[in-house]
């Protein structure tokens, strides 16, 4: 029981929480402004563990769909589908089991909440299909990731405002951006064994095509900023954030593997960043002695 438990940890990428951090992020954005610098903490517990549950399901259902690829790519060809370690039934079984924890805590949500998270269930299942159909998997990567802003607003005030469907569609840029740089890494492979991604449909304009996104990600979180009347401090986090955007530009000039895969790495501290300068906004507002 203990070895299956290490087999499954590995598939859910127990040991590679990157993927939860950037789910998270954006639901903390989210949280915050919503809630007013105050939201309600046992719905951000609600959401931490849901992002974490949901990541890890997603990372099943992926594997469960690439287990014909993933043998013929070098990064993931250690993967426990891949090796026989888990099988493809069981990899079902705990996308399933998994899906249903993390429903078992929206229903401790509002009703509105639960309706919005069909969505993100059904997005979360058919992402990893997308990369066989449109070189657009990226933006089903980002629409269930962001899925997070608009269930945040309505868990916190019954309502999905503009300035969170702003949010959202930052969110989704963002995901693009981070995922286009991960796609880099296989671009070779993924070219040889017919898999789609944004990073083969940019070709030779990659680097340009995600600076501009980041540049749009960046003003529409500026926006928001304006719409909100948030301080300096806001501001602040996001001039981190550009930085960290020119350094993953510097990583990623050359196209190497290892430093597109650095820069996709460095998006954890670019979501971090953003809301440590949402944080330090309402920690000075609301205690402004």
């Amino acid at each position: 029981m203990v070895e299956r438990l290490k087999r499954y940890g590995a598939l859910i990428r127990f040991d590679r929480p990157i993927g939860t951090l950037l789910l998270m992020w954006p639901a903390l954005w989210a949280l915050w402004l919503a809630g007013k610098g105050s939201p309600s903490w046992d719905v951000v517990v609600i959401f931490a563990l849901g992002t974490f549950l949901m990541r890890s399901a997603g990372c099943a259902i992926n594997d469960y769909a690439d287990r014909h690829i993933d043998g013929h790519v070098k990064r993931t060809s250690n993967r426990p589908i891949a090796t026989g370690l888990v099988s493809p039934r069981e990899a079902l079984a705990v996308f399933a089991f998994l899906s249903l924890a993390a429903f078992g805590l929206v229903l401790l949500l509002n009703w509105q909440t639960v309706v919005l998270s069909f969505v993100a269930l059904a997005l979360a299942a058919i992402y990893p299909f997308m990369k066989r159909y449109t070189h657009l998997p990226q933006l089903v990567l980002g629409m269930a990731f962001a899925w997070a802003v608009p269930m945040a607003y309505m868990a916190l005030t019954e309502n999905v405002p503009p300035n969170a469907w702003l949010l959202y569609i930052a969110a989704v840029i963002w995901a693009l951006v981070y995922d286009t740089q991960y796609a880099m890494v296989d671009r070779e492979d993924d070219l040889k064994i017919g898999v789609k991604s944004t990073a083969i449909l940019f070709g030779e304009y990659d680097i340009v095509m995600i600076l501009l996104l980041q540049l749009s990600m960046l003003g529409l979180m500026v926006l928001i900023g304006v719409k909100e009347e948030l301080s300096l401090f806001y501001y602040l986090g996001l001039a981190a954030a550009t930085l960290l955007a020119v350094y993953q530009q510097i990583l990623i000039r050359k196209r190497e593997p290892a430093g597109c895969f650095k820069a996709f790495l460095n998006n954890n501290y670019f979501g971090m960043v953003i809301f440590a300068g949402l944080l330090a906004h309402y920690l000075v507002t609301l205690n402004p002695s």
